[in-house]
């Protein structure tokens, strides 16, 4: 397995119903998912991962850049279910300016990068573009190698030290044994269906369509993946489909114990950050506790999970320039 010398995880936000109206309408509040530099450099980069998956990214570089100094660097992974121009793009950018040398990708399946069926879950492979993006790094004359972080955004954040007890109980245990069982056994039955040659079936996801019944998380999500703040549909995508995942290969999910290894990452530093009103804090606080020093948990106050994408007043950018100045010396 390959350890990162930085790793920092940021999730959060859940919303009152009776604000969501009136928010979903003021797209501002800070946002700024499509932020472009005027100091920073945007190059157009492909590498490919030890399975031979063509992995595509940006190379985010100040423009005045000196190539004979070797710089530390940093890998910026976007939200679950998103693309690099969603979320990780804007990190990227803003790290830059600060100097840093900063690489965003689309893991395996998603938006530009290889692997088929699209939107098919795999967090070993998820986890081999990261390790496949530090080598890339790695060969570059300018960087470092020996001082190379990694950012993850969401479900990117480790990848992945939420995602595996989600989909295994839920937000605050809210899924039972049997819950799971099922949803198990659908896959299962699903997987005849498709080797008889039938229609990929796809679930879960962001709902691209708001009803009466939509959750507020939904409609949280929603505010973000399906309106101009932060709606990128690749090539050849169905929006519908933008952030769901196929049904058969979603329970992987659920064989995925990164807690299990949290401690190993020590001596490394672990920086964890989330909104305190995001509906996904109790990831982070369980990580945080797991973890080894040197860790530290920042709370940001009054944000939550996808403020955390592109709200650039929000996110606490000079701590993150802060905790990798510091560790990537």
């Amino acid at each position: 397995m390959r350890l990162f010398r930085n790793t920092i995880a940021a999730f959060g936000l859940m919303l009152p119903l009776h604000q969501l109206s009136a928010w979903a309408q003021n797209l501002s509040h800070g946002a700024d998912n499509f932020y472009r530099s005027d100091i920073v450099t945007v190059t157009p980069i492909t590498f490919r991962d030890q399975y031979r998956t063509m992995i595509q990214g940006n190379l985010f570089t100040r423009t005045n850049l000196s190539h004979i100094i070797d710089s530390p660097a940093i890998i910026v992974g976007h939200p679950m279910s998103a693309v690099r121009e969603q979320s990780a793009n804007p990190y990227a950018a803003k790290l830059a300016e600060q100097g840093f040398v900063t690489v965003s990708l689309d893991l395996p399946f998603w938006g530009a990068t290889g692997g088929e069926p699209r939107n098919g879950v795999s967090p070993d492979i998820y986890a081999e573009a990261y390790s496949a993006a530090v080598d890339y790094l790695g060969t570059r004359d300018f960087v470092d190698r020996e001082r190379i972080g990694i950012l993850g955004i969401c479900g990117s954040g480790g990848f992945v030290i939420n995602m595996g007890a989600v989909n295994r109980d839920g937000l605050r245990k809210s899924q039972t044994l049997e819950q799971r069982r099922a949803i198990i056994a659908a896959a299962a039955e699903q997987r005849w269906v498709e080797a008889h040659g039938g229609k990929i079936q796809y679930s879960g996801g962001v709902p691209s369509q708001l009803t009466a019944n939509t959750s507020a998380v939904d409609r949280e999500f929603y505010g973000f993946y399906f309106t101009p703040r932060g709606e990128f549909i690749p090539e050849g995508t169905r929006r519908e489909l933008e952030t769901q995942r196929t049904t058969t290969s979603n329970p992987k999910f659920m064989n995925f114990y990164p807690f299990n290894d949290i401690d190993s990452i020590s001596l490394r530093p672990l920086l964890f950050i989330s909104g305190d009103q995001a509906h996904s804090r109790e990831f982070s606080e369980r990580a945080y506790a797991l973890a080894k020093e040197p860790k530290e948990l920042f709370w940001v106050p009054g944000a939550g999970h996808v403020d955390l994408y592109d709200r650039v007043g929000l996110i606490p950018f000079t701590k993150l320039t802060q905790f990798f100045r510091e560790n990537l010396h």
